[in-house]
């Protein structure tokens, strides 16, 4: 299993951004993903998650402002992110778990500046 996460970037308060994180290495359409995300000195964290049938679970304090959603056909999963606040500063994480194993993206940086 292969987890390819990419969209980080640097941008202002109240900004957006998309990242993506194509998948290889397993049946995409009957696997939950999520995303993740880890800011310097703190622990990973779950962001939001979706289930092979399309249910949503978001952390509360994205709630309202990022979005999940996967692509089945081209076997990527999406986090829209809008209203970017500066606690939203992180490396971003892609997650998938397959046979009790867990398996991770590289890792995309997210900086938000006030």
């Amino acid at each position: 299993v292969q987890l390819q996460a990419s969209g980080g970037g640097l941008v202002h308060a109240g900004g957006s951004l998309r990242l993506s994180c194509a998948a290889s290495g397993l049946i995409f359409s009957i696997n939950s993903m999520a995303w993740y995300r880890q800011a310097p000195g703190k622990q990973r964290d779950l962001v939001a998650s979706i289930t092979a049938g399309g249910t949503t679970v978001y952390t509360d304090s994205v709630k309202g402002r990022f979005t999940i959603s996967k692509d089945n056909v081209k076997r990527t999963l999406f986090l829209h992110m809008n209203g970017l606040k500066p606690e939203d500063t992180a490396v971003y994480y892609c997650h998938t778990k397959l046979r009790g194993r867990n398996y991770w993206g590289q890792g995309t940086q997210v900086t938000v500046s006030s």
